[in-house]
């Protein structure tokens, strides 16, 4: 009795910021301006519009996240093997970004990026000129990938580091050679923080809207985009609800494919 106290504060937030909220978007992505039930608000998803805004996402969030799982996974097996205050430090490193806000973490590439910024300054040292990289979808894969790159290191390092050494040393003592033991052992051990990182950038990446506004310039939309200017602009809640109930269809196949993994356990082919 004591602990279901304890957690009715809890249940009573869910309910406020979770359950209320979420039943208003079903209802007004079910139903039109006259309360009628109505499938429209999702097959607008089918309009060309929308759905070029939604395959662009994919597309980008699928980018984003294979170039997070490139450089997490190598940095992810070195730091596992180093020692525990410098694996430490730079686990630190890459979670000290996420002290800041969002917001100005992703206005500090708008900087790097812009034109006669940092980093167009840096090419024309080079002689590289007429490189564009802002409001363009490099601009957007690169805010991307900074922003979600330590939601990927983190899950990998924690399963990386908790792999019994002596499974690797048997692996090795069999004849297995460096690349062997990396693919027949280490990475189906590793599988359930791949998959929970790639869940854990997949998902912010498909939804953001803050991103690719402001990395975008508004010239790029994507499917988040859509959403934000049905429902800010005032064009149609009924049809922002109903893309977000399509969205949040991605995002339950997400889940379920990653549910299989929740266990935190790998099967060594």
């Amino acid at each position: 009795m004591y602990k279901k106290s304890l957690s009715c504060p809890f249940f009573l937030w869910a309910a406020a910021f979770i359950i209320i909220p979420l039943l208003f978007i079903v209802y007004y992505g079910l139903t039109d301006k006259s309360g009628a039930f109505t499938l429209e608000n999702l097959m607008a998803i089918a309009t060309a519009e929308h759905s070029k805004a939604l395959f662009l996402s994919l597309g980008l969030s699928l980018l984003s996240t294979a170039i997070c799982l490139l450089l997490a996974y190598p940095l992810a097996l070195i730091l596992s093997g180093s020692r525990l205050g410098r694996s430490g430090f730079v686990i630190f490193l890459f979670i000290l970004p996420m002290w800041m806000n969002f917001l100005l973490r992703t206005l500090a590439w708008v900087v790097l990026l812009d034109t006669n910024g940092v980093l167009d300054t840096i090419l024309k040292f080079f002689g590289l000129h007429g490189i564009k990289i802002i409001n363009t979808p490099a601009a957007i894969v690169f805010g991307m990938v900074y922003d979600f790159l330590p939601f990927m290191i983190l899950p990998i390092y924690n399963v990386v580091s908790r792999i019994d050494v002596n499974v690797v040393n048997a692996a090795r003592d069999l004849g297995a050679n460096s690349f062997q033991t990396l693919y027949k052992v280490i990475f189906p051990l590793s599988i359930p923080g791949v998959v929970s990182g790639i869940t854990m950038v997949f998902v912010p990446s498909l939804t953001t809207f803050v991103i690719s506004t402001l990395l975008g310039g508004g010239k790029i939309l994507l499917i988040g985009n859509v959403i934000e200017q049905e429902f800010m602009k005032g064009t149609s809640w009924h049809v922002g609800s109903g893309l977000s109930l399509v969205l949040m269809l991605f995002i339950i196949i997400s889940m379920i494919l990653s549910s299989k993994y929740d266990n935190g356990e790998g099967n060594v082919l």
